[in-house]
Formats: structure tokens, sequence, C-alpha cells
């Protein structure tokens, strides 16, 4: 397979043509993307499960669909995606303590399932609570190992680019019948 004859001998129009058809598909993929945010009020409406921490509830690898509702109130038992300041990664853990005060603050308290001590550990310095603004969303579906795909590429990054390689050449050399 001669990669780059094959472009070579793609005249232009045609080339033009593969070009468009994949930056629709991009283009799609992200109006996709936006619409799930907007529907499901979660900034991130889709996560994969890194670890094992929640076991046996959830493995490495399972892909979680998340929601964000603001005025459903968050209960102890819920499973809930949340992100510590100084972290990249959001965190995946079950919610065991719920503290509401007064006012309608609510401040509540995580932990994996498979963890001996809640996540205070994890919180930012200071932290004891975790509030309504640190959540991403609440798991409300999932998929077992889907997500492994995305563990492999990010553990190994020349597989990530030689896939995205072969995706993109495969998007610009077919030809349309």
């Amino acid at each position: 397979m001669d990669l780059f004859g094959d472009l070579r001998r793609m005249n232009k129009r045609q080339l033009y043509y593969q070009v468009l058809n994949f930056a629709m598909i991009v283009s799609s993929a992200l109006m996709i993307w936006k619409g799930l945010i907007v529907i499901t009020g979660s900034e991130s409406p889709i996560v994969v499960v890194l670890s094992g921490s929640m076991e046996p509830a959830f493995h490495r690898g399972d892909l979680l669909f998340l929601t964000n509702f603001h005025d459903d109130p968050i209960r102890a038992g819920e499973i809930v995606v949340f992100k510590v300041e100084g972290r990249d990664i959001p965190i995946v853990h079950r919610v065991i303590k719920v503290h509401e005060k007064g006012n309608g603050n609510i401040k509540f308290l995580t932990k994996g399932d498979n963890n001996e001590v809640d996540d205070r550990g994890l919180y930012k310095e200071g932290q004891n609570w975790l509030e309504k603004k640190d959540v991403v969303g609440r798991a409300r579906g999932f998929l077992p190992y889907v997500g492994m795909v995305t563990i492999i590429m990010n553990d190994y990054p020349k597989f990530k680019y030689a896939l995205l390689a072969v995706m993109g050449a495969y998007v610009l050399l077919k030809r349309e019948s």
C-alpha cells in the first residue's frame, strides 16, 4: 500500500472532498458532545473509571454516563464524580455522609467502595467536605469495560498516534463508490 502514491493520484477535488468529509465527522462529534453537555447538565457527561477504588460496583475501564442537575439534591449512597483543586483527573466515589444546613447549603463526604478510609486525604489541604460546586456529575448508567480503549491509549501514547493516523488515512483515502 503506497499511501503517498495514492495521494498523488487523487485529484484535488477528491482530496478537498475527503478533507471536508473528515472535518464534518469531527464537527459532528463535537456537536454531539456539546449537546450531551446541555442535556445532562454535566461538563463531562461521559467518563471512564480509571482505578479499582469502586469495585465491585464499577471496574477499571467502565464507561459512566453522568447527569448534574443543580436542583436535584445529593444523597448518601449516590455515586458522584468530583474534581478536587490541584488534581486534573476527576474521581468516581460514593457519597457516605451528607450535612445539610438550614440555609440550604449541603456538604458531603465520599469514599471509594474498595477503599478502607474516606476521601479526606484526597481533598485539598484543610478541606474536610465536598460541596455541590465540586461535583462534575452523578452516575446514572454505565457500560462495562468500554473505556479500556481510552486507558490503553493513555498508557501507550504511540498506540494512540498510530490509531489516529490510520483513521485519518482511511477517511482521506476512502473513495465513494
